[in-house]
């Protein structure tokens, strides 16, 4: 169990302490990823980002996540769920479109006009505050994969042992420190995980840059 975000960011820091992180970035997926990005990026003196992926969801029901999209236009499906829904992925381009628009929102509003980080040729430290079923992992994985970066580190407090298996090959090395059986969500394992706001990410990346 982790009191809140910061005291997993920690831990986790502790751990990839370990690691060979010359020249390393850390990069973390808002809102909550990034408050456990900033306890890692601040205790290994490491420059903190973010990168943005949004799920996709279903027509008529926007919260059954069908696959998952990046800024750069990296899109992935859950093939299995498509077709017990009998879509195919030109009948989702409408809304994959719309949460590129987001996430062009949202990276302007976290971000200002600061210019993304050069990624290619660094090792990229990718974190979250937990994965659950993993889409929108996987998306950000395969961007950051296409970035072209010498090593891809997926670090998380909490996930389920089955979407770990699955995000391996994509990676070059996960660290994660609780790989429960019994997974429900990644709240569960938290004492505090309160909503995060869009603000709070802006400060975070803001003390980042001036650490």
């Amino acid at each position: 169990m982790f009191r809140d975000r910061v005291d997993a960011g920690r831990r986790l820091a502790a751990r990839l302490a370990e690691e060979d992180l010359s020249g390393g970035l850390v990069l973390g997926i808002p809102r909550g990823g990034v408050v456990v990005a900033a306890a890692v990026a601040a205790e290994l003196a490491l420059p903190l980002d973010i990168i943005v992926p949004r799920k996709i969801g279903a027509p008529r029901n926007p919260e059954l996540a069908v696959g998952a999209v990046t800024q750069d236009g990296t899109v992935i499906y859950n093939d299995r769920l498509l077709q017990r829904l009998m879509l195919r992925a030109d009948d989702l381009e409408g809304q994959v479109q719309q949460e590129i628009k987001e996430i062009e929102r949202r990276m302007t509003l976290y971000r200002g006009s600061r210019v993304p980080p050069e990624l290619a040729g660094r090792t990229v430290i990718l974190i979250d505050d937990g994965i659950a079923t993993g889409y929108t992992v996987l998306a950000a994985l395969r961007s950051l994969r296409r970035a072209g970066p010498r090593r891809i580190i997926l670090a998380v407090p909490v996930a389920p042992p089955e979407t770990l298996e699955r995000l391996k090959p994509e990676v070059d090395r996960i660290v994660c420190l609780e790989a429960p059986d019994d997974f429900y969500a990644v709240g569960q394992f938290y004492l505090h995980f309160d909503q995060n706001s869009d603000q709070e990410v802006i400060d975070l990346l803001q003390a980042g840059r001036n650490a």
